[in-house]
């Protein structure tokens, strides 16, 4: 059963492991920055060929590549958030300077040229276009824009509410906003593209709303809500949302951390604006990411019809979308612990960091072993912190 003394043993190795690491690590998509590879990538089989490849021995792969360790600004938000979140949760001291340190950096490698501040990854990727490295993005700058708030929670200082108020400029100003009528819209993904990417769009959403509130500034609110309003749209009858909106992907889309992604935004903007309609959707689409991405309401599966792979990434969500909800919806209790037990004992390696995924290859199960700095270690770090704030304040299991 978790105890608050599980997880915060699991913090204290994973966070001695980011001391002797750094900040730096290896992403599943840096290897993708090859011109080869990104030519390659852009046929279906070849893009399948090559992920096969790199999941067999991803740092043999890294280490022929000659791929650099970087800094990743989406990690370093999620660890000067994490690292925040124990320092309100236990007063030491050491934790508000690691926080402090992950924000220095932020301060000092944002995206420059833009209407506001904003981050990106610090590699190129192709997507349905080539997008290159630092290009902000709404997902980045949101999840960056979280740490400022939460500093500014924390300390009441107004210089951090004004960082966050320059995050909302950048997505007002230079994000492709595409208007469906008076009451909808959607945000691109990035600058460079027209992308309509429902978790992307919630994130923007939720983040101008939420910093609207604090600052009464209604363009942010009435932006926010037209963004909702398009996502709302594309709620299927099951409740779910597809990763892509339906006006650009027939196809429907559905994972783990996505749906998670996704559902924590809508449950903030209905605890924001208490709107009846928002609420409906939540709870519909709560229902579906419980009875569909979890197997035996502990492991949470890849898609609604395949367990394998497990990724890490899903571990994270099943975390902290479950913690969230909770609050609401006492069902997420119990997915909430079974999942944290199980991605401690499971995912967690010896030296302290979390592997990247177990893969089922004909039957039999293999562990993918690599430290990926963003997609596991920041994701995991933000997330035990908030499980062990919970645990503590409640005193559940001690």
């Amino acid at each position: 059963m978790i105890s608050n003394e599980i997880v915060l043993n699991s913090i204290n190795k994973l966070d001695k492991w980011i001391e002797n690491n750094g900040w730096a690590g290896f992403d599943p998509y840096d290897i993708r920055e090859f011109s080869f590879l990104i030519k390659l990538e852009r046929i279906v089989i070849a893009r399948r060929l090559i992920h096969r490849i790199e999941i067999l021995d991803p740092l043999f792969f890294r280490k022929l590549l000659r791929i650099k360790k970087r800094v990743n600004a989406k990690a370093m938000g999620l660890f000067a958030d994490g690292f925040l979140n124990l320092y309100n949760t236990t007063g030491q001291l050491k934790y508000y300077k690691k926080a402090e340190e992950a924000m220095t950096w932020l301060e000092n490698n944002y995206s420059k040229g833009y209407s506001g501040k904003c981050w990106g990854y610090p590699f190129d990727w192709q997507s349905r276009v080539f997008i290159p490295k630092k290009t902000p993005s709404a997902v980045v700058s949101s999840i960056v824009g979280n740490a400022y708030w939460s500093f500014y929670k924390t300390t009441r200082e107004k210089n951090f509410l004004s960082e966050c108020e320059s995050i909302c400029n950048f997505f007002l100003n230079d994000l492709n906003i595409d208007k469906f009528g008076s009451d909808k819209l959607c945000f691109s993904y990035t600058p460079v593209d027209n992308f309509h990417v429902n978790n992307a769009n919630l994130f923007a959403a939720e983040f101008l709303i939420r910093i609207g509130k604090e600052t009464d500034n209604a363009k942010f609110i009435e932006t926010g809500l037209k963004a909702t309003n398009y996502s709302l749209a594309q709620q299927n009858e099951d409740g779910s949302i597809c990763y892509w909106g339906k006006d650009q992907m027939k196809k429907c889309n559905i994972d783990h951390f996505h749906s998670g992604f996704e559902i924590r935004s809508l449950y903030s903007i209905w605890k924001l604006t208490q709107e009846e309609k928002i609420y409906s959707a939540v709870k519909n689409y709560y229902n579906f990411y419980l009875k569909n991405l979890y197997k035996n309401k502990t492991i949470p599966k890849h898609t609604p019809k395949k367990i394998n792979p497990i990724n890490i990434h899903s571990c994270t969500e099943a975390i902290l979308c479950n913690l969230v909800l909770m609050e609401t919806f006492h069902e997420g209790k119990n997915y909430l612990y079974n999942s944290l037990d199980w991605t401690i004992k499971n995912m967690q390696h010896k030296e302290g960091w979390f592997i990247f995924m177990i893969i089922n290859m004909k039957g039999i199960k293999r562990k993918v072993k690599i430290p990926y700095i963003r997609w596991g270690q920041a994701w995991m770090l933000y997330a035990l912190s908030k499980a062990y704030s919970h645990l503590k304040n409640h005193n559940l299991y001690s």
